[in-house]
């Protein structure tokens, strides 16, 4: 019967939104899931101070008594304790499954890096507002019960692993980075110009030599910039992956939405 613990190390949700996940989670009874008081703080931007933030995430990480960590929610915040929470896990921290996307992708990659426990890009509590919220809800926990069948379609037999696209461009030259070599890379995006997508995938393709592959996700809520961009969302993805001399795989089930599929990072 797996233990959930779920922490927010970057925004917070409100209990409201807690009680519609636990409600959820009623439908499948392998799952226990125990949300931290601290997904319920606020300091400014933050779920809690950073000091808050990382207390809250090893109180989760290294409890012997939890099988998995649930990231409640993205937005910034994590890329301040990611670092000193990964020194700071111990044993049991090795042993468990880390949930979530967006923000969330820092901590994914941290402890993929370091080889620390198993990581899985998948929709988190917040995603219980969105317009058929329930589904993503109900796909994370489904998995987390070990039903496979809400995994992102064209995951084959190599390395996966999946990030916003800001935020891989964000862990790119950082010590949170993660060794890609070989890996089918997905990336999403959303409430970015057309421009800035561009930029990104200028940045990101540079950094991500031996890679054997890039999928493209959903780039949404795109702003209305005063002159067209031009080029869309997979022309850019293709523009970039050619002078980099990175194969690209078409499009990949995942964004910002409720239709998010899941990714383990890895095999």
């Amino acid at each position: 019967m797996p233990a959930i613990a779920i922490c927010a190390p970057s925004r917070s949700i409100t209990p409201k939104d807690a009680d519609r996940v636990r409600a959820l989670a009623a439908e499948f009874p392998g799952v226990q899931l125990h949300f931290h008081d601290q997904c319920f703080l606020s300091d400014g931007h933050f779920a809690g101070s950073d000091a808050q933030r990382l207390a809250a995430l090893l109180d989760c990480a290294n409890d012997p008594a939890f099988d998995a960590v649930w990231f409640a929610r993205g937005g910034y915040g994590a890329a301040r304790i990611a670092e000193d929470a990964i020194a700071r896990m111990n044993g049991p921290a090795g042993f468990k499954t880390y949930l979530g996307y967006s923000d969330g992708g820092m901590l994914l990659g941290g402890l993929y890096a370091r080889d620390i426990g198993k990581q899985v890009h998948a929709p988190m509590p917040t995603d219980i507002r969105r317009d058929d919220g329930e589904a993503a809800i109900r796909r994370s926990l489904a998995w987390l019960a070990g039903d496979k069948t809400g995994l992102e379609g064209g995951l084959d037999h190599r390395p996966q692993a999946a990030f916003n696209l800001m935020t891989l461009a964000m862990l790119t030259g950082t010590r949170l980075m993660p060794d890609l070599t070989g890996h089918v890379v997905l990336v999403e995006e959303v409430a970015e110009y057309d421009y800035a997508v561009d930029r990104l995938f200028f940045h990101v393709t540079a950094a991500l030599p031996g890679i054997a592959g890039l999928r493209l996700g959903r780039v949404s809520a795109v702003p209305e910039n005063e002159v067209a961009f031009g080029h869309t969302s997979e022309q850019i993805a293709e523009h970039w992956c050619s002078r980099a001399g990175i194969p690209y795989l078409g499009r990949a089930d995942i964004g910002h939405d409720a239709d998010n599929k899941i990714v383990p990072f890895g095999t």
